[in-house]
């Protein structure tokens, strides 16, 4: 995303790969579905981070988590309501850091947003609480195209300590999730 300085606003960048991206998706039958495996795959992710919300986000006009963790239990151990922010699995592409990660085409770790003024500004950041971040892109080796992300969101910060072990667990799960995706597919590199 650019930073229009005269509006205050961050403007997504121009996507160039939207074409491709949404016929590749489309060749290895992905895309605006929600899909248990990859629900499994975000709840996975999710637990190992110790995070409470991850994802699985194709990325075309919009955002698509077509795996997702919420923390919505209805009721935590102690029979409490659990009050955490609800997601849904559609998000415009004008909010979050999955976008960012989509333009860049390298993965992004934010251990506290608010020590980032460019993206402490996002709309997320109130919706759910965020303050810590890390995604990676989905690149399809056999086109090239990034596909959308995975990526986890926590609502205390971490420390900067913590930067590089998130760094690699971002990528382990962004190479496993692409593995998956391809044994599921067969659309791999040749």
């Amino acid at each position: 995303m650019t930073y229009d300085t005269e509006a205050g606003l961050h403007l997504p960048a121009p996507d160039m790969e939207l074409a491709q991206r949404e016929a590749r998706l489309r060749e290895l039958g992905l895309g605006d579905m929600p899909d248990a495996q990859f629900d499994a795959f975000a709840t996975q992710l999710a637990q190992a981070a110790g995070a409470p919300y991850a994802m699985v986000n194709f990325i075309t006009g919009h955002q698509f988590f077509a795996g997702l963790h919420t923390p919505g239990a209805p009721a935590g151990p102690s029979g409490e309501a659990n009050n955490a922010p609800e997601v849904s699995r559609i998000m415009s592409r004008d909010h979050g850091y999955c976008p960012d990660v989509l333009n860049r085409r390298k993965a992004l770790v934010l251990p506290d947003v608010y020590a980032y003024p460019r993206f402490a500004s996002n709309e997320v950041v109130d919706l759910i609480g965020i303050r810590t971040y890390a995604g990676a892109p989905l690149i399809d080796e056999r086109t090239d195209t990034v596909l959308g992300t995975v990526c986890f969101v926590g609502t205390d910060p971490r420390g900067k300590e913590t930067g590089r072990d998130t760094l690699q667990l971002i990528k382990e799960s962004r190479d496993e999730l692409m593995r998956l995706i391809y044994q599921r597919t067969g659309g791999g590199p040749r």
